[in-house]
């Protein structure tokens, strides 16, 4: 059974969730601020390890580079290689992928991290925003049409 609440204790819970709510909030921007420096870290010694083990011939930039070309090229067979059968679940996992790139994108709209040079952040994390939402609407709508060719006519 639930108990009633008097508005004061209503408004004093609700005080208390909205404290809770920011202290989680600055935990979890400070935990996303270290998995990013962290994930830096790891970027500039790979590129720095390929930068000595070659004597200086490859700029760390270039060792960046080559890896989202890269990247690009086994994205691009993977997805079309993908049979008809598996296209539901693929559009499936693309939707969360998406819903979890919505909360980054939340993160670099809405607070404030940075106090000086954050318009960039904030002009990004808002086109981020808005090409993850359509990307969930129309993976919503390629899945529900997929499931509907699987449907029995009556």
């Amino acid at each position: 059974m639930t108990e009633a609440l008097s508005p004061d204790q209503a408004i004093e819970r609700a005080r208390a969730a909205a404290e809770a709510a920011k202290e989680a909030a600055a935990q979890a921007a400070e935990a996303a601020q270290a998995a990013q420096s962290y994930v830096d870290s790891i970027a500039d010694a790979a590129g720095a390890a390929a930068h000595a083990a070659t004597g200086g011939a490859i700029d760390p930039f270039v060792f960046r580079l080559a890896i989202f070309v890269l990247a690009i090229f086994v994205g691009y067979y993977v997805v079309w290689s993908v049979t008809p059968a598996l296209h539901t679940p693929l559009m499936s996992v693309t939707n969360a992928i998406s819903s979890v790139i919505v909360v980054g994108a939340l993160l670099a709209v809405g607070v404030d991290l940075m106090a000086a040079g954050s318009g960039f952040a904030r002009g990004f994390g808002f086109l981020a925003l808005i090409m993850a939402s359509i990307n969930i609407f129309g993976g919503f709508l390629v899945t529900q049409r997929m499931l509907a060719m699987y449907k029995k006519k009556s």
